[in-house]
């Protein structure tokens, strides 16, 4: 018989008949509609058979118009199983708390790890957390999923660059990557003071060292800005030289704008989905509704069960789709150079530092073909320009 395990969902009985005229027996049994399967002959005039639970009363019909006897000698499946735990009902209840008590402790957040902080900013990252709900108890379903914690604390703790926020287990791991904050040198050797790069000086201040050059003078990558030999010459000292020197440099970058652009937007409407992951079946338990929504793209949120060490594939799954829409965008050669010039000048201050800033621009070449603006720009920017070397013998 196919799908023996839906049989045995509902119950299945094992029947066992002797006598005179077993064919016959089964023939009846097959006018009444009984399903039988397995049939096997256990001695000369007796056979074994499985029936259906729901078929037992139709059996016994069948059995008063035989001659045959007819037994029970199994019963198996789901309703049986049923029967023999409610009479073990305090242990069977036992096993069910004790598993529930597992299941809820291996879904609670018992430990938050923080490695690469220091003792003030561990501090000030659990104090956020806590904050925004992470905390030891917590079940994990209430707490927000990795990405959005990594973003909370990111955007309101100053002291931290990047932090990366991992679930494992219940245990939540935080990898912190602070910002450098400025040390004073100590037990520098003895070192030259050299320009990074070509640049003309335009802001210069010595704390130790001998100057070699002075303000608005051109100087070429490489080239000594502050000597670490201080003294006359048969009586020279060599010193650690210090000091912050800004120069004008120059990029040169080639910016593409197309006069016409089509991109899409987010509209702000949304619609959420809720639900139960059984392996790769979703069960939805709310909002069953398609969105109504022509364009739309969908952001998921997967919480799966955990029970002790294991990830079990159970998961509560949390869809959003969100409408977005196809905006089409037109420039003038105006505003495409107006656009080239601001996205050159934001490609280059992001690789700039606080203090370095884009003082000016210069278009070298322009041309418009194609429906693209195309233009090659020299960028002027005031950087530092800084950059030590050792002293050899022989400086």
């Amino acid at each position: 018989m196919k799908n023996q395990w839906t049989s045995l969902l509902f119950g299945v009985v094992k029947v066992s008949i002797v006598g005179r005229g077993t064919e016959r027996f089964l023939n009846d049994c097959i006018r009444e509609d009984i399903v039988i399967w397995n049939v096997r002959r256990s001695q000369k005039d007796g056979m074994d058979f499985f029936i259906r639970l729901k078929d037992v009363h139709a059996l016994r019909r069948v059995v008063r118009k035989n001659e045959c006897k007819c037994r029970f000698e199994k019963r198996l499946g789901f309703p049986f199983f049923v029967r023999k735990s409610w009479r073990n009902s305090g242990f069977v209840m036992g096993v069910l708390a004790f598993l529930l008590v597992i299941f809820a402790l291996s879904n609670m957040i018992w430990g938050i790890k923080v490695e690469g902080a220091s003792p003030e900013t561990e501090h000030l990252i659990k104090k956020e957390l806590s904050r925004i709900g992470v905390k030891t108890g917590k079940f994990q379903f209430f707490v927000e999923n990795p990405d959005d914690i990594q973003k909370s604390l990111t955007d309101n703790i100053q002291q931290i660059t990047w932090v990366g926020v991992e679930l494992t287990g219940t245990t939540y791991h935080l990898k912190v990557v602070e910002k450098n904050q400025p040390e004073e040198e100590k037990l520098v050797s003895p070192r030259h003071i050299i320009a990074e790069k070509e640049a003309v000086i335009s802001k210069m201040f010595v704390e130790q060292g001998q100057p070699l050059t002075t303000l608005h003078e051109h100087v070429k990558k490489g080239q000594i800005l502050v000597s670490g030999l201080i003294g006359k010459e048969d009586e020279q000292k060599k010193v650690a030289a210090k000091a912050e020197i800004f120069g004008e440099t120059w990029y040169k970058t080639t910016i593409l704008i197309p006069l016409k652009t089509t991109f899409h937007v987010l509209t702000g409407d949304d619609k959420v989905k809720h639900y139960l992951q059984f392996g790769s079946f979703k069960l939805p338990i709310w909002g069953f509704k398609d969105p109504e929504f022509k364009n739309f793209e969908v952001e998921d949120d997967v919480r799966h069960v955990q029970f002790l060490n294991f990830t079990l594939p159970i998961a509560y799954v949390n869809e959003t789709y969100r409408e977005k829409e196809k905006v089409s965008r037109e420039y003038t050669v105006k505003q495409a150079k107006e656009a080239a010039l601001d996205r050159g000048r934001k490609d280059i201050e992001d690789k700039l530092d606080e203090e370095e800033k884009v003082i000016g621009e210069k278009v070298l070449h322009e041309t418009n073909e194609n429906g693209k603006v195309k233009l090659t720009v020299l960028y002027q920017v005031i950087e530092n320009i800084v950059k030590t070397t050792p002293i050899v013998q022989g400086d």
